[in-house]
């Protein structure tokens, strides 16, 4: 085992890239015993958990050429969609953006589509990076993240595009600028017991679903992220570790209504000096 860890420090220590999939967490034994109190906790314990059984899987030899990009995957719990099963599934992605290169959007979703055997994600609902204290979100904040979204949903990579967060001023602007016009937006119900009235007439009128959730404004911090890869990776040295993105998808058989998979998508890069 210490020499597998070893081996996955030198690992992180020569990528430049480190992607993490948490497999399908509907299976997770590890994650029923005790339920996590937000998804935050939630998000660093598959980071943690995934990595510290990745280490047991890794051989303790190693080739002279590393791999810069590295695949941190529990290929076990991995369950890719079958074309026979595919038009009874419907596949939902949120990713949460960290860094600010709008790019990186169609990065996590192609890795998406590739893990989960897909060609066409069906929706992609975005949270865009967390600003500065004080700052608040603008249309010209989100139309770079936009236009990129716009472009996937033209090239049939995803089927439809959403957002999370924004009051009705903002998804006015929102809507009347965009070419793709937003099927649905997300709304925190911990800051808001009920639908802002001037929202929820708003979609109505434009036929813009309106969905709750209860992820904490940052999902995950720096910080949390590089203790969470630190605690799964014994002894690494992660301060050069800085997260891109968060995909989380979820897997629902129509006809059911039931969660057939769900995980964990992270990417993050390393800051060289």
């Amino acid at each position: 085992m210490e020499k597998q860890n070893s081996a996955a420090i030198l690992l992180l220590k020569q990528a430049t890239t480190l992607n993490i999939h948490t497999g399908n967490l509907v299976n997770w034994s590890r994650l029923k015993k005790k339920c996590p109190s937000s998804t935050s906790e939630e998000l660093q314990g598959c980071i943690r958990e995934t990595l510290s059984e990745w280490c047991t899987k890794i051989a303790p030899t190693l080739e002279k050429e590393a791999p810069s990009t590295l695949e941190c995957t529990l290929t076990q719990a991995t369950e890719a969609i079958t074309p026979e099963e595919r038009e009874e599934l419907k596949v939902s992605v949120k990713l949460f953006l960290s860094g600010s290169d709008p790019t990186s959007i169609r990065m996590a979703v192609d890795l998406a589509c590739s893990t989960l055997g897909v060609s066409q994600l069906d929706s992609v609902m975005i949270a865009p990076p967390p600003l500065p204290e004080g700052v608040s979100l603008t249309l010209e904040h989100l139309q770079p993240y936009w236009e990129e979204l716009e472009n996937l949903l033209q090239s049939h990579k995803i089927a439809a595009i959403g957002t999370s967060d924004l009051d009705k001023p903002l998804l006015e602007q929102l809507y009347t600028w965009a070419q793709v016009k937003p099927s649905s937006n997300q709304v925190n119900l911990a800051s808001c017991c009920v639908m802002p009235p001037d929202l929820t007439a708003f979609a109505k009128e434009y036929d813009i679903q309106l969905l709750t959730h209860n992820d904490t404004k940052e999902l995950i911090t720096e910080t949390s992220f590089q203790e969470s890869v630190s605690e799964g990776v014994k002894d690494a040295v992660v301060a050069d570790w800085s997260l891109e993105w968060v995909l989380r998808y979820s897997i629902i058989v129509k006809s059911r209504g039931i969660i057939k998979s769900k995980g964990y998508l992270v990417q993050a890069k390393r800051i060289r000096s």
